[in-house]
């Protein structure tokens, strides 16, 4: 997951994946780098997408092999970003939903601006808790 702010600048970006990125041989299944890859990719079927709809949830923007990009966006422009393998729809929305809710917290406090890094480790933690707890 990635959260990109109106610029196209990366504030937070997690992987939320409860599988270890090793198999049995210490091999990396997927370089982690094609994750960026895909993930940024997508930021063009994004704003394509957010000229086509009133809604923040965007739904499926953009597919790469077995993977699907799910995006929401803000009035704003901050875009989110859920490389993932085919949930539910109104799951993602809920996780986007939740998630969303946390940044304007983030957002509230007087310290953070709009264009600096999410490096709160609650954050992060909470972030992660949501992600069991709707994609267990």
């Amino acid at each position: 997951m990635v959260i990109v702010g109106a610029n196209d600048v990366p504030l937070y970006e997690a992987d939320l994946s409860a599988k270890s990125s090793t198999d049995a041989g210490g091999r990396e299944e997927r370089p982690q780098y094609l994750y960026h890859f895909v993930l940024h990719a997508a930021l063009d079927a994004v704003e394509e997408a957010e000229w086509h709809s009133n809604a923040m949830h965007l739904g499926v923007v953009d597919r790469f092999n077995n993977l699907q990009v799910s995006a929401f966006t803000t009035a704003a422009h901050v875009k989110f970003l859920l490389l993932h393998d085919g949930r539910s729809d109104d799951l993602v929305k809920s996780f986007f939903r939740d998630v969303y809710e946390m940044y304007l917290r983030v957002m509230l406090n007087p310290f953070h601006t709009s264009t600096s890094k999410i490096t709160a480790p609650l954050f992060h933690q909470k972030v992660r808790q949501l992600a069991r707890n709707y994609f267990r």
